[in-house]
């Protein structure tokens, strides 16, 4: 890859499932058995939904990370090349492909159970995957990889250069100073509660924000708060939509804000480099405004995915977004 094709590219670190999704009344209790409404396969795993929505986005991705040699992994695979996501840092495991099994109740809202399988064998990584990262941009992580991966792909992208974000979800044990060494954390409000100690999310955003790192909290239908280096900028408002299924709400809001920022810094989606930045120029920094502008991109987009079920399934184009935004 040459310097231009960095200042855009975005690896993603992370897992790949195969989601099992039921929809159902109401969770049952425990003993019981209910009756549900439909079933169906859907590619998911919050590394791979990430992925995709970044690439509807318009971003140019790597996904790297780790899939079984069954119909599972299969699946995935074709989806990966579909979307026009590079997959030579896809590893093939001895373990099954992962599987998340879960229910959506009719509300929209949903429970998830995550069976690893393949992503727990990505226990470090292999020289082509550090390769792919020194060669991007953008490094996009979740927790459901093992945490030595993880820390070895943020070694590799502080080393060139390469801006860092996190989900950090499921909320796992992390070594001393990891959130610190993240240029971006994205957790939703249970997850920055658990992580700080704080239920207030402004409060956890200016903790997990403090020494130089970017925070956004995202609080559902109610938004989202940003934060820059112990100091919140603002709560960015939700787009307000009538809710069908929430999963990978989360994930197409990480995929699209990322998308967007790498548009920005190379010209992507509108063209022409800003703040100063050359083109052929990593973005070591992300201003304010600049952050700001990929929220409100984000936002939309994730509005646009709770309307639909599933999660890949759900996520929008990048022209969904802009007719939107027009």
């Amino acid at each position: 890859m040459n310097d231009v094709s960095k200042t855009t590219r975005i690896a993603v670190l992370g897992s790949a499932n195969m989601d099992l999704v039921v929809r159902q009344p109401r969770l049952p209790q425990p003993g019981e058995t209910i009756f549900g409404s439909g079933y169906g396969t859907v590619p998911g795993g919050k590394g791979l939904n990430q992925a995709v929505a970044a690439a509807r986005q318009g971003g140019a991705v790597d996904f790297l990370g780790a899939v079984g040699a069954d119909a599972y992994g299969h699946e995935l695979r074709d989806l990966i090349a579909a979307e026009g996501i590079g997959a030579a840092g896809l590893a093939e495991a001895g373990e099954p492909t992962g599987t998340a099994h879960i229910s959506v109740v009719d509300s929209g809202e949903n429970s998830i159970v995550v069976v690893s399988g393949a992503n727990a064998t990505v226990t470090a990584l292999t020289a082509g995957q550090e390769e792919i990262i020194r060669q991007s941009a953008f490094l996009v992580m979740q927790c459901e990889l093992p945490v030595d991966a993880l820390a070895a792909g943020i070694a590799v992208a502080r080393a060139h250069g390469v801006f860092t974000v996190l989900t950090p979800a499921p909320v796992v044990p992390l070594p001393e100073g990891f959130l610190a060494s993240v240029d971006l954390v994205v957790p939703n409000q249970i997850e920055a509660a658990e992580l700080t100690g704080e239920s207030d999310p402004v409060r956890a955003a200016e903790l997990l924000s403090a020494g130089g790192t970017w925070a956004i909290v995202t609080l559902g239908s109610e938004g989202c708060v940003v934060a820059y280096d112990g100091e919140v900028l603002g709560l960015a408002p939700a787009r307000p939509v009538k809710a069908l299924d929430t999963t990978a709400a989360g994930d197409t809001f990480v995929g699209a804000l990322v998308a967007r920022l790498a548009s920005a810094g190379g010209g992507l989606a509108d063209g022409g480099p800003v703040d100063g930045a050359p083109v052929g120029a990593a973005p070591v920094g992300i201003s304010d405004e600049r952050m700001i502008d990929a929220v409100r991109w984000a936002t939309v987009a994730s509005s646009i995915s709770v309307t639909r079920a599933g999660a890949t399934s759900s996520m929008p184009t990048l022209a969904e977004v802009a007719a939107i935004l027009a």
